[in-house]
């Protein structure tokens, strides 16, 4: 059946629609010049990082703020100066300076949305706006990032839509860009990783009883309860995750010490090689499970006490009973 005048004029508008949406995909000026000669995001970047002292992050309701401290340290304001990953902080300046402008596209401001690329922001708006300031707060580099593509194959580039908050024009880009405004993301999450072989003595204090683990002589020797002397029967494997307590330790989260929440739970004294002794002192809070670490004992346990002090780290549930043991989570269970 032949088509009608109004049928053709349908599908011709939709054409235009499907045309349309298509040029925001391809390149504006012909084909794309190779990678390594497109030209970069921040020519002149590299030579003036060592002046950045504040990196700025806003995507939707979340803004996070990255703070240049001694020792060119990065840390975390909003989570009272913690320390930053300084790997992640370096791969995205250092993204910065390699990040190169392969492709123009749209520089229409109601296409822009289709690219993650309106205003950082607005309501529904998925972009984020990255700074990266100076000691006076002037911007080293600005930067609205949209939809990103992560590298799924060797010798496929990651990219991502950018362009520059003042302007329209938006870009193709290729380069890596490690951005996100969770500051959960940035944390640095290890608080210690000390080998289960290095405990040789364990003193908790529960619910005001104390309890004392020796570990046995001989390589292959395990913790044993010593104290109190008519200790029932344990658990191998609850005795084996108090030696591990200590072993690839990390954190949920973290506040200074003074705003622990919760109340006291425990404590427990570990005993270690090398002269080393850690203290860690638990605290219960609807559920979660804070705990403050001290050490003490030598060249390493200065270290460690300069890490530790004054902060309070939120661990999971299950480092209570590692920390501050008693008979009741150490005994045997039948069957």
């Amino acid at each position: 059946m032949p088509l009608n005048r109004r049928h053709l004029i349908i599908l011709g508008g939709s054409a235009v629609i499907v045309a349309g949406a298509a040029a925001l995909l391809v390149p504006q000026d012909g084909a794309p010049p190779p990678p390594s000669q497109a030209p970069l995001a921040f020519p002149a970047l590299a030579g003036r990082l060592q002046a950045a002292q504040r990196i700025e992050l806003r995507q939707g309701g979340q803004s996070l703020a990255l703070q240049r401290g001694p020792g060119d340290v990065w840390t975390l304001p909003a989570k009272g100066g913690y320390p930053a990953r300084g790997e992640r902080v370096r791969e995205l300046l250092v993204g910065l300076t390699e990040l190169r402008l392969a492709e123009r596209r749209t520089a229409d401001p109601e296409s822009l949305s289709r690219l993650g690329l309106d205003e950082p922001g607005a309501p529904g708006s998925t972009a984020l706006l990255l700074r990266v300031l100076d000691g006076a707060g002037v911007a080293l580099a600005e930067l609205v990032i949209g939809r990103r593509r992560t590298r799924t194959q060797g010798g496929v580039p990651e990219s991502a839509y950018v362009r520059l908050p003042a302007e329209n024009q938006s870009f193709l880009a290729e380069g890596r860009i490690p951005v996100d405004a969770d500051a959960q993301l940035w944390i640095d999450r290890e608080i210690a990783n000390i080998p289960n072989e290095r405990v040789l003595r364990v003193i908790a204090v529960r619910d005001g009883n104390t309890v004392e683990l020796l570990r046995e002589d001989g390589p292959d020797g395990r913790l044993r309860i010593v104290l109190p002397g008519d200790a029932p029967p344990a658990d191998d494997v609850s005795l084996d995750e108090v030696g591990r307590a200590l072993e690839g330790l990390t954190l949920l989260d973290v506040r200074t010490a003074a705003e622990a929440p919760g109340e006291p739970a425990g404590e427990g004294r570990f005993i270690l090689t090398d002269n080393l002794i850690v203290t860690a002192r638990m605290r219960s809070a609807g559920g979660d499970v804070w705990m403050t670490l001290e050490a003490t004992g030598g060249d390493e346990a200065a270290r460690l006490a300069a890490r530790w002090r004054g902060w309070a780290y939120q661990v999971g549930a299950w480092k209570l009973p590692a920390f501050a043991p008693s008979l009741e989570t150490l005994r045997k269970r039948e069957g």
